[in-house]
């Protein structure tokens, strides 16, 4: 069986965990503590030299790391991941965005505010943080305001990616009422068949 070393709490593992289960794809969780410090031991380190969450065990002793990597990897060949080429890209365009224009904001706002507490002196940046984070919750709403979901015109990995925060972004005091188009999107993502809340325990 799959094993899944990753924290509950994380978007980026919520992720994994919700494309498993809505291919019915079975997996042995592994609760890493990140608190203590658990993905800086050697032992994990020899499975994820990086020390992050989520790392996945395909086979005795075959790691893959990073989330969308991950989704990549098991959506390929299914519905989840389009065929076309241009269509996969676009998929993929909307994973870079969401690791390199929602993910640093919209999940740190959320982890300082509701998990770990805010560091000392980071009050400013936490504040610039949400407000980039606004930044590409406007571009979502942009997209969707056209379309139902980011690419194909139907569920893929590119919704579960951006999905995993969003979903959660009140957490780190986002205001979604100012975005109707992102909210009916919400609500279409949890309609999807299997659909797995980040809270439950699977």
């Amino acid at each position: 069986m799959l094993r899944l070393y990753e924290s509950h709490v994380s978007g980026n593992c919520y992720k994994v965990r919700l494309l498993l289960h809505q291919l019915g794809i079975p997996v042995e969780l592994v609760e890493m503590n990140l608190t203590r410090g658990d993905v800086r031991a050697p032992e994990f380190r020899a499975r994820n030299p990086i020390g992050r969450v989520p790392t996945i065990e395909l086979s005795p002793g075959n790691f893959l790391a990073e989330s969308n990597a991950i989704l990549h990897y098991f959506a390929d060949g299914t519905p989840f991941l389009p065929t076309d080429r241009l269509v996969h890209a676009r998929v993929l365009q909307w994973m870079f965005f969401e690791q390199y224009s929602h993910e640093p904001y919209i999940a740190v706002a959320r982890n300082w505010i509701s998990h770990a507490g805010i560091p000392p002196g980071k009050e400013k940046e936490l504040e610039e943080r949400q407000a980039k984070g606004y930044d590409a919750l406007a571009v979502m709403e942009g997209q969707l305001s056209k379309e139902p979901f980011f690419a194909a015109g139907r569920y893929t990995i590119a919704d579960i990616a951006l999905y995993a925060y969003t979903h959660v972004a009140d957490e780190g005091r986002f205001d979604l009422s100012r975005f109707p188009a992102l909210r009916a999107w919400l609500d279409r993502v949890a309609r999807q068949p299997k659909h797995l809340k980040i809270t439950d325990q699977r």
